[in-house]
């Protein structure tokens, strides 16, 4: 069976409900690891995904040749 994608605020929020089970310590070793297992895919997931939002975020500017130049967006501090 395939595993259905979840957006980015569904998998934090199942993240947290994670974290939440597991600093409690109520759960048998094997379903720590088992939750233990879950986060990391989700974590990686959500790397991705913020990893694929950051590429989209570009700032284009004219550079001084005319040419249109693509830097990271760097919000200003």
């Amino acid at each position: 069976m395939a595993e259905k994608k979840l957006t980015f605020e569904q998998a934090m929020k199942r993240l947290e409900e994670i974290v939440a089970q597991l600093e409690a310590g109520e759960q048998p070793l094997e379903e720590s690891l088992a939750l233990y297992e879950e986060g990391a895919k989700l974590m990686k997931q959500c790397t991705g995904l913020l990893d694929k939002a950051e590429q989209k975020v570009r700032k284009l500017h004219t550079s001084e040749t005319g040419e249109l130049v693509e830097n990271p967006f760097l919000p200003k501090e």
